[in-house]
């Protein structure tokens, strides 16, 4: 009697015991075929929307401040001009600076501590708007249009200061086009890092907009003759066997677009793998094929990581 029992017992145990074993050894296959055809996708971030409540449209300095100038704020007479180098760098001042999430505050510069007060700081308008108006300054585009200073906005009408965001794109990490680079004010401060596209959350309710008031090409920054620090300093200083200060720029570069997942170590001045992975990454980023992507910089793929 116990031993009839006891044989089906010990058949169970080994059948679960080997569908353990297979199911944990399928594990690092899995993994391995998840990485080949998709970047690694990161959990959303603790504190992002809907949790980012704004301000409503407001004059710079708060609703008791110095009234905005533009008798119609978001006509393209109106909108003061800027340039997409301009937009990412006034960006960069207040994530350099850590400026606090507050829908109440406004910094010294008198934009509203919040996603639309960023924005509206960064596009240099002359008073501080929200989710809700941000498009009468600005025109619908395309992801594919997408291009450093426009924007990925989501406005709900439903709950409009507590269901909607807006964050300054900056360009895609890699040439899948499915990261980019989202500068925004979110809690607990402003920051900069690599967003799967549209965003973390709602990312179907997104819509692209580029600004009114920018002064180049839809496709592009200003053409300009390259000096100091960013001219290219020639094809021998990259590939095998290279050891300078351009390398370890180049890595510095490219991971400051978002190709630090190629990097193990780094970047340094001896030239690797990594570094003609990440650039080639970035030139098809670019929408470069064949030789144009071949993984090693030339003068516009240097001028392209400057701008």
């Amino acid at each position: 009697m116990s031993g009839a029992v006891g044989r089906p017992a010990v058949r169970r145990a080994l059948v679960l015991a080997a569908a353990a074993s297979t199911v944990l050894g399928a594990g690092p296959s899995i993994t391995a075929v998840a990485a080949a055809h998709g970047p690694a996708r990161p959990g959303i971030p603790a504190g992002d929307e809907p949790g980012t409540p704004q301000g409503g449209k407001a004059p710079l300095h708060g609703p008791a401040g110095r009234p905005s100038t533009a008798t119609k704020p978001g006509t393209v007479s109106k909108a003061p001009a800027t340039t997409r180098a301009e937009i990412i760098n006034r960006a960069k001042t207040w994530i350099d600076a850590d400026v606090p999430y507050n829908m109440n505050e406004y910094w010294s510069d008198g934009y509203r501590q919040d996603c639309s007060g960023f924005v509206s700081m960064a596009w240099n308008l002359p008073g501080n708007e929200w989710t809700g108006s941000l498009d009468t300054v600005s025109d619908r585009i395309t992801r594919d249009e997408l291009q450093p200073g426009d924007i990925l906005l989501f406005h709900n009408p439903v709950n409009p200061e507590k269901g909607s965001h807006v964050v300054i794109f900056g360009g895609w990490t890699d040439y899948t086009h499915t990261y980019y680079i989202a500068y925004e004010a979110t809690p607990p401060h402003a920051r900069k890092q690599a967003t799967p596209y549209a965003y973390w959350k709602n990312s179907d309710r997104y819509l692209a907009y580029r600004y009114k008031g920018l002064t180049e090409s839809a496709s592009g920054a200003k053409p300009s003759a390259e000096k100091g620090p960013g001219r290219f300093p020639g094809a021998a200083y990259f590939g095998p066997g290279a050891n300078n200060k351009y390398v370890t720029q180049l890595g510095r570069l490219l991971v400051e677009r978002g190709a630090g997942r190629f990097y193990t170590s780094g970047p340094g001045p001896r030239w690797s793998a990594a570094d003609g992975r990440a650039t080639q990454a970035f030139q098809r980023a670019q929408g470069w094929r064949g030789g144009a992507a071949d993984g090693y910089p030339g003068p516009e793929t240097w001028r392209r990581l400057f701008s």
